[in-house]
């Protein structure tokens, strides 16, 4: 018998074990365990009824995603659902963890479905860039309607076993899997209750069938958000053949479907995206086994727009928070914008309606840093200048108990420059958050020269216990992100006195899959803090100066680079903006051009590419999937791109290397030249993905 799936038999009950940690994926030795099993099952005439179900903490979690793009391997899944749904005598799957993606279909192969109230059920595959390949679009419809199968399917979101039970997924809710399990096969045999294949049973989409907008209404409900990416709209398709062909057939066109995805190149980099994700969380130089500190309370420090949304980010984990404000009317304020934040969402059905109270109680706001005593974890969100950060973290130094992590949130100032403003440098790191912190995935972790091991792993640990994406980065000015933007950012505002017009740019950019250009971006964020900075660095940037001086700062003031109509946020372009930069241009003596769009794409791009490769090189990311999490998590970069790095090895890295150099040629900017690593990778017709898997080897 198999080595992960055993079966055993309580009189005349047949109990499937599979037994194949950490998730019970469904690995070929587990589709092959199972098989066995399960015939074995149905041959023992002892047995009348059969028990599916998973030791450890989970039901079957998945497919084996390491088993992608290799040469398949028997049984196929379809095969082994085939045993369980044609079995004579009734097979039930006992769920409890999580029932996902393939999972789940082996659960809707089995003639009934039993759960633990904390399980959830989904088929998960599209952010994978794919569709359920083993009939769970044929038939998750058939067990739930068309309406919440294309809100599972093609949102790919798992539900709890309360609205699985509800809308008729599962059968009862029980206390354990292996005995809630058993006691329910033996009330099937008392009550001689017939089969239920779900193949077989129409009932769910007879209503669709007739009124085919039931089905079409949920999905544009369903891919409104889903623009440039391909497996929602497939997927979308898929539950539609189970509505409109016959089961077998239905399942054929899902396996079509299937395959196509699996070879696109949207979903190698969803699964590329998945795997970096994973990868980020593992911290290159720090000792193994070293233990995070213990997290009970944290403190933060301001309670502005910053500050309140990584406040909010804790209390949605259940972290108990202090927030800390200099006077009563900053903190009173900044309090008002959490309560009303969660109260929309509640409003929204996103949380439910007790929750605002239920957060608001764990944030406790104070005014005066002394309040610091009892956090274990304090991140300062104070103005973003050196004196006013190195003046907090000095006096921290004073309240602060021994042990505890000093996080700045800083967005490019040097943590080793902070840190020296304490007795206590190895606790010091940055945890830098994005805007809107309560909404943004990534935390960029910055390791500074003297921070100790186990105070780089409790920052790892707690941006992921609230749910955010950890990276960790080196110090440099704006670290990796920032960085790298910085050389777009520069970019965008030469080709303006090149002849491009902001809202070229832009739309080059959008139609790349970023969600905003770089000019609607300044606008969101306000012209005028640049324009500030600029100044006291006596800097001159002579278009967006000139915006400014002109009252121009952006959507605050109803137009920057763009103008925006009363109480909207849609950019639209401004004749204005056009002759203002005409005007400058003539000024200085400037030529337009035409400015081709595969021009502005490779300037938009290419250079932060380029960055990327320095950053690499420096030691500032471990590795180019760190990059890539940065971005994918922290920017809005299209998940179906995989990243800026993995994007580069598809184009070529010796093609942006050699239109890097025409471009320092052409625009007699020495920046653009290819960083040596570029270079070097390019000549030897390498990839940022060879630099990884070189590393791993090592």
């Amino acid at each position: 018998m198999s080595e992960v799936v055993k079966l055993e038999r309580h009189d005349e009950v047949g109990i499937v074990t599979v037994d194949s940690p950490p998730v019970n994926a469904l690995s070929a030795a587990v589709r092959g365990g199972i098989l066995e099993c399960i015939k074995a099952a149905i041959a023992d005439p002892a047995i009348k009824g059969i028990v599916l179900t998973c030791a450890g903490r989970t039901f079957i979690a998945g497919a084996d995603i390491t088993e992608f793009g290799k040469p398949p391997k028997a049984p196929a899944l379809n095969d082994v659902l085939s045993e369980i749904e044609n079995s004579p005598k009734p097979v039930v799957a006992a769920i409890h963890g999580t029932a996902l993606g393939g999972g789940l279909e082996v659960a809707l192969a089995c003639h009934f479905r039993v759960a633990v109230k904390e399980a959830r059920l989904g088929l998960p595959e599209v952010k994978l860039g794919l569709l359920p390949g083993a009939g769970g679009t044929q038939r998750l419809p058939r067990a739930v309607g068309p309406e919440l199968a294309v809100k599972m399917i093609v949102g790919g979101d798992p539900i709890g076993a309360a609205e699985a039970l509800q809308n008729g997924l599962i059968e009862e809710i029980i206390e354990g899997p292996a005995s809630g399990g058993e006691a329910f096969v033996r009330k099937l045999l008392a009550e001689k209750r017939p089969l239920r294949r779900l193949r077989d049973d129409d009932s769910k989409i007879a209503a669709a069938k007739a009124d085919r907008s039931i089905f079409t209404n949920a999905v544009a409900a369903m891919t409104k958000k889903s623009r440039g990416l391909e497996a929602p709209f497939a997927a979308a398709d898929a539950v539609g053949y189970a509505i409109d062909l016959p089961f077998d057939e239905g399942l054929k066109k899902e396996r079509e479907g299937f395959l196509k995805l699996v070879a696109s190149d949207q979903s190698k980099a969803q699964r590329y995206a998945f795997f970096a994700e994973r990868e980020a969380a593992k911290i290159a130089g720090v000792p193994d086994g070293t233990k995070s500190r213990p997290v009970n309370r944290v403190a933060i420090l301001g309670a502005g727009t910053m500050g309140g949304g990584i406040a909010m980010s804790f209390a949605n984990a259940g972290v108990p928070v202090t927030l800390i404000e200099t006077g009563e009317e900053q903190l009173k304020r900044g309090m008002g914008i959490m309560q009303k934040n969660w109260e929309a969402t509640a409003a929204r059905g996103g949380i439910p309606a007790d929750a605002p109270a239920k957060r608001m109680a764990l944030i406790n706001g104070v005014v005066g840093i002394e309040n610091v005593g009892d956090a274990d974890l304090v991140i300062e969100a104070v103005f973003e200048t050196m004196a006013v950060k190195k003046e907090v973290f000095g006096k921290l130094d004073q309240y602060v108990k021994p042990g505890a992590v000093l996080a700045s949130n800083t967005s490019y100032l040097n943590i080793d420059e902070i840190a020296k403003s304490t007795k206590r440098p190895q606790d010091v790191l940055g945890m830098h958050f994005f805007s809107p912190a309560n909404v943004m995935k990534l935390c960029e972790i910055v390791r500074a020269d003297k921070t100790a091991p186990d105070a780089l792993v409790t920052a790892v640990n707690i941006a992921r216990k609230i749910a955010k994406v950890p990276a960790v980065v080196g110090v440099c000015d704006g670290f990796v992100g920032n960085r790298m933007l910085a050389q777009r950012g520069k970019q965008s505002e030469k080709l303006l006195f090149e002849g491009a017009l902001p809202q070229q740019v832009d739309a080059v950019v959008t139609k790349f899959g970023m969600p905003m250009g770089p000019f609607a971006m300044g606008d969101l964020a306000g012209l005028d803090i640049g324009w500030r900075s600029r100044k006291d660095r006596g800097i001159k940037s002579e278009i967006a100066d000139a915006l400014c001086e002109a009252g121009r700062f952006g959507q605050k003031t109803g137009k920057g680079y763009y103008k925006y109509e009363a109480g909207s946020r849609s950019a639209l372009p401004d004749p204005e903006v056009e002759k203002l930069i005409d005007e400058t241009l003539a000024r200085l003596g400037r030529k337009k051009r035409i400015v081709s769009d595969d021009e502005i794409l490779e300037r938009m791009m290419y250079p932060m590419i380029n960055e990327g490769a320095k950053i690499l090189e420096e030691g500032i990311a471990a590795r180019p999937s760190d990059i890539d999490v940065v971005w994918l998590y922290g920017y809005g970069w299209p998940i179906y791109r995989g990243g800026p790095m993995f994007w580069a090895d598809s184009v070529g890295l010796k093609h942006i290397a050699d239109r890097l150099a025409f471009y320092a040629k052409e625009t007699n900017d020495p920046s653009l030249e290819p960083a040596p690593l570029l270079k070097k990778l390019a000549a030897e017709g390498k990839t940022f993905a060879s630099l990884a898997a070189a590393s791993k080897a090592a």
